[in-house]
């Protein structure tokens, strides 16, 4: 009998499939990549050598930007959300690099949800994506 795996752990498998993780694929996306940027977010991208895939997003939030651990897990929390339910509007074979500037967890704690996912989209259309 094989053992069930609950919904919730299914779902957590499916947000590290879209994650970049390794130094080394950090650094191909800053090294090889273009990027844009706006007021609050920096998006770097880069296509992958191997052709498709699903796209992947790295989460960069310096300590300059958001100075304690809680808000800076706290807002990769809210990207990483805001990230997957884009996901189907991006392009496959991609990696994506998104850093946080300095203002965006004040703005978007006194804003809401809703106002940074516009920022999400804005850095995406400016990359025209």
């Amino acid at each position: 009998m094989a053992a069930s795996v609950s919904p919730r752990r299914r779902a957590v498998e499916v947000q590290r499939r879209h994650r970049l993780s390794r130094s080394r694929d950090f650094d191909a996306v800053y090294r090889h990549g273009r990027s844009v940027s706006t007021r609050f977010l920096t998006l770097y991208w880069f296509a992958r050598e191997e052709d498709g895939g699903e796209p992947r997003l790295g989460l960069s939030v310096p300590k300059k930007a958001v100075a304690g651990a809680v808000a800076r897990n706290r807002i990769k929390r809210r990207l990483r959300e805001l990230w997957r339910a884009r996901l189907e509007t991006l392009p496959p074979g991609r990696d994506y690099v998104l850093i946080v500037r300095p203002g965006l967890t004040e703005a978007a704690e006194e804003r809401g949800a809703d106002w940074l996912g516009e920022r999400v989209d804005e850095v995406l259309r400016k990359a025209a994506i």
